[in-house]
């Protein structure tokens, strides 16, 4: 029997950090990864390739959604082939994972898996803009079992009750971990042996995020200085820019959230189809589109494309 565990949150909370500590709490034991990267580029696939477990990466759409459930379910399958002992699932920061008990519970379809229950990781600085803002995350946290409050070091009291009181405010019943970091110990295994998500049928339904979502090709001529600053004209209009990125300083991974443009050097093997290509998410109302354009001004001789 494998034990399944999903991790879920909006963008830019820290699932993949968290995964890659939760991951050494089960040591010695078979694994396999699941990974779901809203992007074309499958960024967080490539950096968790380098743990040693099995993984199979799904990009490109959420796993929860008609377009990606397929690969999901094929995922799931292969896991006894491999006879996994634990399965881990980060799914996209844009999932809505609401029917991820329902899949669990259709007799006989996945009679080697035993749900263990959903981790939703929030970021303690952003959340608050995030929820008023991006309704998914209304979605994830009512489909999960215990909290991780993210990033406390970056808040402040204020900043990190008014997340707090919102958490409660929805899901009252639910644990409350708070870390930095991405830190997990044990201690998140007993709180999800005993607690309890929503039932399916109390589940808040709300209108899916409406994204918008830009992709900016860029030439090796850029340097790494260059890359950064070009990323910070438009990044307060976005929720995230992610990509791996050849400059002429050598390769480049940007991971961008808020108002946080951070670039720094790469030095692990990357499939060449997914260089060069930033991926920038943002939402409905939010100018991201004139903001890149008028960014593409001042780098125009860097920037080969943008779709």
């Amino acid at each position: 029997m494998s034990k399944l565990y999903l991790t879920t949150g909006f963008l830019g909370a820290g699932k993949t950090t968290f995964l890659k500590n939760f991951i050494r709490l089960f040591a010695g034991q078979k694994i396999q990864l699941i990974v779901n990267e809203f992007g074309q580029e499958g960024v967080d696939g490539v950096l968790l390739s380098e743990l040693d477990a099995f993984l199979h990466e799904i990009s490109g759409g959420s796993v929860f959604c008609s377009c990606r459930i397929d690969q999901f379910e094929k995922a799931l399958r292969e896991s006894a082939d491999v006879s996994a002992d634990v399965i881990l699932v980060e799914a996209s920061g844009l999932s809505d994972p609401t029917g991820v008990r329902k899949l669990f519970r259709q007799t006989g379809r996945f009679p080697h898996i035993e749900y263990q229950g959903g981790i939703c990781l929030i970021d303690a600085v952003r959340f608050p803009k995030l929820y008023a803002t991006a309704r998914t995350c209304v979605k994830q946290l009512a489909a999960s079992d215990v909290a991780v409050i993210n990033k406390i070091d970056r808040a402040s009291a204020e900043q990190l009750e008014d997340t707090l009181t919102l958490v409660r405010g929805q899901r009252p019943d639910m644990p409350v971990l708070q870390t930095s970091f991405g830190a997990a110990d044990s201690s998140i295994l007993e709180l999800l042996e005993n607690a309890r998500a929503l039932p399916e049928g109390d589940l808040t339904l709300t209108a899916d995020l409406s994204l918008r979502k830009l992709n900016i090709q860029i030439a090796p001529t850029i340097t790494a200085y260059e890359l950064q600053k070009f990323i910070e004209m438009f990044l307060e209009e976005t929720f995230r820019v992610k990509g791996f990125i050849p400059t002429a300083d050598g390769l480049q991974f940007a991971d961008c959230v808020g108002n946080v443009a951070k670039v720094e050097p790469c030095t692990i093997d990357v499939p060449e189809e997914r260089l060069g290509w930033l991926t920038v998410l943002s939402g409905a109302k939010m100018p991201v589109r004139a903001a890149v354009k008028e960014a593409c001004k001042w780098y125009k001789p860097h920037i080969l494309a943008v779709t």
